[in-house]
């Protein structure tokens, strides 16, 4: 699944490809990829039609457009292998494309390259799509209005998520992929982030102190802002950018996807433990597992 850092990318790319930018029509080539705008198809085309898009927004893992001059937004869920790609209208179809959005009006003197060019959501294995939405008054879709911020938001309370991560009494893997506490946060980045500040992924949260949060929370932050400068992970194909250009962080990766490989810190071979319906990379001696985890 896509992390903060991809969707981030993506948001950045649609930010200058698309925003501003008045609907010509869209076209739904798949009715999957519009499962979620509950009133079908063509009331998707339909209300998306004449509108200009406003400056693309994201919350964690999820991304938006807002419709100007509405209460609306378009909610884009990415899914598993989702990409919003900016193609030229002149460019063949991909093989997985489910929904096709053109555009009436000259491109930004930002960006006048993107003349020309069509938006279109592509997905290879139908679990992501587009849906339409109210939002609040802060302007989140009322979908999502329960997310909680992200830590490279600068509205992010340290402390509000110290407090609540004590309150919650869980490990602190579990803490970080809860979106209720904190949002953006994967499998991938929180194993990184956890190596990097020697803790076990079954850490209990309810032990940790200020400085210990605080610390966690800098690498958090650290591993985003590091994936974020080369583009995000890539694993394969379906990790791109809007230009369907792929990240590069998983190069530089310490600890996910590195079993038996020696740790970068102290030579220790990796280790990968099943967890929930996932892997956990860890270094067995940097983060030591508490006493009540073998």
């Amino acid at each position: 699944m896509p992390e903060l850092p991809e969707v981030e990318v993506v948001r950045r790319g649609l930010a200058r490809w698309v925003a501003h930018r008045t609907v010509a029509d869209a076209e739904v080539l798949h009715p999957r990829a519009v499962r979620r705008h509950l009133a079908g198809a063509d009331d998707f085309t339909h209300r998306l039609e004449g509108h200009r898009i406003g400056t693309p927004s994201r919350r964690g893992k999820y991304l938006w457009l807002p419709l100007e001059d509405t209460s609306q937004a378009v909610l884009a869920h990415l899914g598993m292998s989702g990409q919003l790609l900016v193609q030229p209208s002149s460019a063949a179809d991909e093989k997985h494309l489910r929904i096709r959005v053109r555009f009436a009006d000259t491109p930004t003197p930002a960006a006048p390259e993107a003349a020309g060019t069509e938006l279109r959501f592509v997905d290879q294995r139908t679990f992501g799509g587009l849906s339409l939405h109210d939002t609040t008054p802060d302007g989140l879709p009322d979908v999502i209005a329960h997310i909680a911020r992200d830590p490279l938001d600068p509205l992010f309370d340290d402390e509000a998520f110290h407090q609540a991560l004590r309150r919650k009494r869980t490990t602190i893997k579990r803490a970080l992929l809860d979106q209720s506490l904190i949002s953006g946060v994967g499998n991938i980045y929180a194993d990184e982030a956890l190596w990097r500040a020697r803790v076990h992924y079954e850490r209990p949260t309810a032990g940790f102190t200020r400085p210990r949060t605080a610390e966690l929370l800098g690498h958090v932050r650290d591993v985003m802002n590091a994936a974020l400068s080369v583009g995000g992970t890539s694993f394969d194909s379906l990790y791109v950018n809007v230009n369907g250009e792929s990240g590069y962080f998983d190069r530089s990766l310490d600890a996910y996807g590195r079993e038996g490989l020696p740790c970068r810190r102290c030579g220790t071979p990796i280790r990968r433990r099943p967890w929930m319906n996932r892997s956990s990379y860890f270094c067995p001696r940097c983060q030591r597992p508490p006493r009540a985890v073998s």
